[in-house]
């Protein structure tokens, strides 16, 4: 099953960064199929209540960065704020690691915080809690 999160994404970065796309930042290309991958293993309400999670730990990183305090890591944070580590499953592991790769990829880019992409990503998770997923086939 599919909820058209990309195009869904790529409407709401649009309406982020304007058109055309060349003036998007790099990584926004690559971050959005990971936030996908999270909304195609746990669904729009899951996947919403993740990026919430992500956003909780990427601020705990800054925050310690920030600080100079001790930082346990984004992974670490998105395990306790996601409670991942209650209910190990397949899509869960996938949504974990989808998770950890599209941080990685938005912390290259100086130009735009990650919590962007977050923000973006509950939007049109916001959008698509109403709507009847799309079947694929």
């Amino acid at each position: 099953m599919t909820h058209d999160f990309g195009l869904h994404f790529t409407q709401e970065l649009s309406n982020r960064f304007g058109s055309p796309t060349d003036s998007w930042p790099e990584t926004a290309e690559r971050v959005g199929p990971f936030l996908a991958i999270v909304v195609d293993a746990l669904g729009v309400d899951d996947g919403m209540r993740w990026f919430e999670a992500a956003r909780q730990a990427h601020r705990r990183v800054t925050d310690a960065e920030h600080d100079h305090s001790y930082n346990f890591g984004f992974a670490h944070y998105l395990d306790l704020a996601a409670r991942a580590h209650e209910n190990v499953t397949l899509p869960v592991v996938a949504a974990f690691e989808a998770m950890k790769g599209a941080y990685e990829v938005a912390r290259r880019e100086r130009s735009v915080d990650i919590d962007v992409y977050f923000d973006c990503a509950l939007q049109v998770c916001s959008r698509l809690g109403g709507a009847a997923p799309a079947v694929a086939g």
